[in-house]
């Protein structure tokens, strides 16, 4: 993949430091916060040649970002499947159930897509862009659900956030394994966390995001998480830097009960 399919997703400011980052092979999400008249979140895509000035700018605003505890990396080799036990994943006794009803904390449902859709398999190439990993994937559960970004905007474009919960493995690396959630907006798509394959739920310190750091693009395996990564690591469920704003808003957080 040529570096002009590689693209950003950010913000034009940033408030106390980046919330959120993940780089893959394919994209690189950035979170970030600014003040107008109140706090907003944007994000959009940009081409690889202004990926220098973004750098800049992120570097200018990473300050002391907080990172999970066992954050440290155990490789960093960059190959994948290293961070993750390589003891064969656990299966359900009985398939899970193909869509949940909506409520207050999942506001419109959820589904899984069918498995010969883009849907289905379009997030599949995100995890694969974010932690390399060869041979075929197996997708243990997967979840589609639409709605509003965190924190809320009236921004009419961040009211419809589509995202994907996906616990799977890979076929040919029992050590490739773990839980991923994928966001598609307007402006950009990628994944946006990873949690181990044995968590469950969407509890802190479960899942990680990885903020972008210029100074540092080497990949790096964690103990606990499928593949490598590039960046620095956080809490994706309560922030960093003194920020205690969720990766996801209360409206979809209970899509993820009873994964």
């Amino acid at each position: 993949m040529g570096v002009a399919a590689l693209f950003v997703k950010g913000m034009d400011a940033c408030r106390h430091g980046h919330q959120f980052y993940q780089a893959g092979m394919g994209s690189v999400s950035l979170r970030s916060f600014s003040r107008r008249s109140e706090l907003q979140v944007r994000r959009f895509t940009i081409p690889i040649m202004a990926l220098v000035a973004l750098a800049s700018s992120a570097a200018a605003c990473q300050g002391n970002m907080e990172q999970p505890a066992a954050s440290t990396p155990v490789a960093a080799s960059g190959a994948p499947g290293t961070g993750a036990s390589p003891t064969a994943p656990a299966l359900p006794l009985t398939p899970p159930p193909k869509k949940g009803a909506a409520s207050p904390t999942c506001v419109g449902g959820w589904t899984s897509p069918p498995a010969d859709s883009p849907r289905f398999t379009d997030p599949l190439g995100l995890i694969r862009r974010a932690a390399p990993v060869d041979g075929p994937l197996e997708v243990v559960e997967m979840r589609y659900f639409v709605g509003p970004e965190s924190p809320p905007s009236e921004q009419g474009y961040l009211k419809d956030i589509e995202r994907w919960y996906i616990k799977l493995y890979a076929k040919d690396d029992p050590a490739y394994q773990g839980r991923f959630l994928v966001e598609q907006r307007r402006f950009g798509r990628g994944v946006v966390a990873v949690a181990p394959y044995d968590t469950a739920g969407f509890v802190s310190p479960d899942w990680s995001g990885f903020q972008w750091d210029a100074a540092d693009t080497a990949r790096a395996s964690y103990a606990g998480l499928p593949g490598a990564w590039q960046g620095v690591r956080y809490d994706f469920v309560d922030g960093g830097a003194g920020l205690t704003i969720p990766g996801l808003p209360d409206a979809v957080e209970g899509c993820l009960d009873g994964t």
